[in-house]
């Protein structure tokens, strides 16, 4: 009995849930416009900047579709007992595989320490598209799970 068409269907709803913006996704809902979601403003002063690399978003998916597509791999190769053996090395290989793809994916940042007026300091990291300087005022924009320094 063949399992390459199982296995060939559970390849394609692992490939598609790194679709980006699946609907199962943890932070779907970080994606809504602006507008729809009310965020709290802190005002406060710059302490320090510094470069750091922020994580890609990482949902599992990368290892568990090598996985997948490895025991596929693995499997065509050997026949009768050797596709079991195949089966299983071609998953570990390519669980491994994906998650160090997942790993590649680093992206530059920086983290920027504020003290709020209000007496607390917080470090926000965030992407790069911005420039700020100790001593600088900005606004920490936060709606309780996300944060943003802004001018």
């Amino acid at each position: 009995m063949s399992l390459r068409a199982p296995v060939l269907f559970c390849a394609t709803l692992a490939l598609g849930a790194c679709a980006p913006g699946a609907p199962w996704e943890a932070d779907a809902g970080a994606r809504r416009a602006p507008q729809e979601r009310e965020k709290n403003v802190y005002p406060g002063v710059v302490e320090s900047v510094r470069e750091v690399e922020i994580d890609s978003a990482r949902t599992g998916v990368a290892p568990a579709a090598g996985a997948v597509l490895g025991g596929v791999v693995g499997g065509e190769i050997g026949r009768g007992r050797g596709a079991a053996a195949g089966a299983v090395v071609g998953t570990v290989a390519g669980a491994v595989a994906g998650e160090a793809a997942a790993r590649a994916g680093k992206e530059p940042g920086i983290e920027i320490t504020v003290r709020l007026d209000h007496g607390p300091v917080v470090a926000i990291t965030q992407p790069p598209d911005e420039t700020f300087k100790p001593g600088e005022r900005v606004r920490v924009l936060s709606d309780g799970v996300r944060a943003r320094v802004m001018r």
